[in-house]
């Protein structure tokens, strides 16, 4: 029996759970065990089992094993209402059980984007874009959204989007939603000086090199002056051979 339990803490008075190792022909295996103290028909009995079990699953990868074991979830239920009223076939706990059946049945579909050309890719961000623009001006139309509301949505999108094209994005709601052109043109007056401010931190930086390697080219040409080897001075300054070739021009 493996240690542990993988039942919520509100749900302890209610029930208990057990783990059972096995070994089968292919490696380890489980028999997960629920007991319901006060045993009730639960509709969503059979999820519940299935993500203990997949719980259980989690943590046998945990312990650097590579692949996943076989859980078999068993409950036991004592109640007046008998048989059991609900399904235990977990897709049945789904609105759709047919559909959820042909999606978590089969393989995912899986999108390559190594295989698919730069220009192709860029296309469709293109188309994307657009479609998102259209979409949300239809849902500004049909909902009265407050500014504020409206302003933290369009910084959501371009701050966790991580769009390339905010001005396009931004031109092209200021364009489609009247109502809240004067937002638009708030947000991008800020974006365009958060821009500034960044290219100002930037210029500032590459002042700060450019003095210490001309501070760095000053030093080295003093100690050249006072007759320090060449060794000496480039261990001491971080210049390159070519930098101090360049003080004896």
């Amino acid at each position: 029996m493996e240690s542990g339990s993988f039942i919520e803490d509100d749900l302890r008075t209610q029930c208990s759970d057990m783990l059972y190792s096995v070994q089968t022909k292919t490696g380890k295996g489980y028999i997960y065990t629920l007991i319901e103290h006060q045993s009730r028909p639960e509709k969503l009995m059979a999820w519940r089992l299935m993500r203990y079990s997949m719980e259980a699953m989690q943590r046998h990868l945990e312990q650097d094993n590579e692949t996943l074991p076989v859980v078999i979830p068993l409950l036991f239920y004592h109640s007046t209402t008998s048989p059991y009223p609900y399904s235990t076939q977990w897709l049945d706990c789904f609105a759709d059980p047919e559909l959820a059946e042909s999606v978590y049945t089969q393989a995912f579909p899986l999108v390559d984007i190594t295989a698919i050309p730069d220009d192709e890719i860029l296309m469709h961000r293109r188309v994307a874009l657009l479609e998102l623009v259209n979409e949300l001006a239809c849902l500004l139309e049909q909902w009265a959204v407050p500014k504020e509301q409206f302003r933290g949505l369009m910084y959501y999108i371009l701050e966790r989007g991580n769009t390339s094209n905010a001005e396009q994005f931004l031109q092209g709601i200021a364009t489609k939603t009247t109502d809240y052109r004067e937002d638009v043109m708030t947000i991008t007056e800020q974006l365009e000086a958060k821009g500034e401010q960044r290219g100002i931190e930037k210029g500032i930086l590459l002042g700060r090199q450019e003095g210490e390697h001309s501070a760095s080219l000053n030093i080295a040409r003093q100690l050249f002056a006072n007759g320090v080897e060449r060794t000496l001075v480039k261990m001491s300054t971080g210049l390159s051979d070519d930098e101090l070739a360049s003080l004896d021009d």
